[in-house]
């Protein structure tokens, strides 16, 4: 497939896809004409790295984390190494971190709804 069709399919602008294969997170072959193909894998590839990237892992640490998980489904493959083990178990500590920040500033927020909320309370005029 080609790189628009990609994009349409992942929602990720072709930019970004170009950006990705200039970090080595993704490749394509190319036509006699120059065009990038891309086979039916890259769909999986390019969800993974918007996945990855939403977590807030780098292009570096995702470029050494791909290799290591299979397309199809995100699991590990054969390649998955101590080290990178490691550093996947400080950015899931990272992650939860976030999680746990997130959670008390919802709860936070649930408090001041919930007294604005209560009857008799003016509300501010736009």
């Amino acid at each position: 497939m080609r790189i628009g069709e990609l994009a349409r399919r992942t929602g990720v602008s072709e930019r970004s896809l170009r950006y990705y294969e200039k970090q080595q997170l993704l490749t394509s072959e190319r036509t006699p004409g120059g065009h990038r193909e891309y086979g039916e894998w890259a769909v999986d590839r390019v969800i993974r790295i918007q996945v990855l990237l939403a977590a807030g892992l780098n292009s570096t640490k995702i470029g050494h984390l791909l290799p290591c998980m299979r397309d199809p489904d995100g699991g590990p493959s054969e390649r998955a190494t101590g080290l990178l083990v490691a550093e996947l178990a400080g950015e899931r500590q990272r992650i939860d971190r976030m999680i746990a920040d997130l959670v008390r500033t919802r709860d936070i927020l649930d408090e001041v709804i919930d007294t604005a909320s209560q009857p008799g309370r003016e509300t501010a005029a736009a």
